[in-house]
């Protein structure tokens, strides 16, 4: 593994210009996305990890327009699907099509859907029908659909930016927990502070909206997302990994905290996910390795929906998030 050290010559240069570019989008997406810096930072972070992520929050939080910014910025081409409870998983990879030619031949074609894309926005990802949700899997997953028999491999990068309400929850399905798991983050989005809804307030409403400007190419993420990879990570902060995850088992004769309201906890693709996006938060912020602080600060999004409590704890209030904050002050 390559330690904190070996971060000189080449690769600081790369970093600083990386974390360079990725400021200049940060700061573009912020001045159409008013108060959400943390809820933006964390998008960065997976896409940068080569993730997807699950936003969650009410309506009119401006989540949509924040996938769509993103695009913008990052230079992807973004594509929507309004998820209901009667689209069909033909609505989201494409289908096959029966064409006659002029002298009469038959012949199949198959029409590529709106999961073709760089970025999609999946809208309200909880709407769909279960059957429909295992064709967004494969593609989560495996980065290609399968129609009729044939592979059809997806663009580069891909990524999925889902949405969901927490508060109307009637004909929806809940997301299986093995598609939970193919998210890298659930970022929840909460209600700006009062001067950024001000600033939101005077600058939506005038005569003239802020215009999105790209600060970044497909090249230019393709390789800050290869960098990502090479930041180098300091044995304190992979201990620090390993012992917030599998603390969260109650397998590993966890705490007592944990043995008695966790049903279910984090697996093997959290400690992955943990890695990754420490590495990217450091690399957004310009550092040449990330910290256990980074640790800490991407714990709850990396691993609140890949935990779950049993019904006492639900019944005495325990929450996933507060479970979290308890096992963070163990590793700092």
């Amino acid at each position: 593994m390559q330690t904190v050290s070996e971060a000189d010559g080449t690769a600081v240069e790369e970093i600083e210009a990386a974390g360079a570019k990725i400021a200049a989008a940060r700061e573009a997406i912020g001045e159409i996305i008013y108060g959400q810096e943390t809820v933006i930072d964390q998008t960065l972070v997976t896409v940068l990890a080569g993730g997807h992520a699950l936003l969650v929050g009410v309506p009119g939080l401006a989540k949509t327009l924040l996938v769509h910014t993103m695009g913008k910025v990052l230079g992807l081409e973004d594509k929507r699907i309004q998820f209901t409870p009667d689209l069909m998983p033909a609505d989201i990879v494409g289908s096959e099509v029966l064409e006659e030619s002029d002298s009469g031949a038959r012949s199949f074609r198959f029409i590529k859907g709106p999961v073709f894309c760089q970025l999609l926005m999946a809208d309200e990802i909880n709407r769909a029908s279960p059957r429909t949700q295992s064709a967004l899997l494969q593609a989560m997953q495996e980065k290609h659909v399968t129609v009729a028999g044939t592979r059809y491999e997806l663009p580069t990068p891909f990524h999925v930016l889902a949405t969901q309400n927490p508060l109307e929850q009637e004909g929806t399905y809940p997301l299986p927990e093995a598609q939970l798991d193919r998210f890298l983050m659930q970022i929840d989005v909460n209600y700006p502070d009062y001067e950024a809804e001000k600033r939101m307030l005077l600058s939506t409403t005038g005569e003239q909206a802020a215009d999105v400007s790209q600060s970044m190419t497909v090249k230019d993420l393709m390789e800050a997302q290869a960098l990502v990879r090479r930041v180098p990570v300091g044995e304190k902060v992979v201990a620090a990994i390993l012992e917030l995850v599998r603390a969260a088992r109650p397998e590993e004769g966890a705490s007592e905290e944990v043995e008695r309201h966790v049903a279910w906890g984090p697996g093997p693709r959290a400690s992955q996910a943990l890695m990754l996006a420490v590495r990217a938060r450091a690399l957004i912020d310009g550092r040449f390795s990330p910290s256990v602080e980074d640790v800490v600060a991407l714990a709850a999004p990396v691993l609140r929906h890949r935990m779950a409590l049993n019904f006492s704890a639900r019944a005495e209030g325990v929450t996933v998030s507060g479970v979290i904050d308890r096992l963070c002050r163990t590793i700092v």
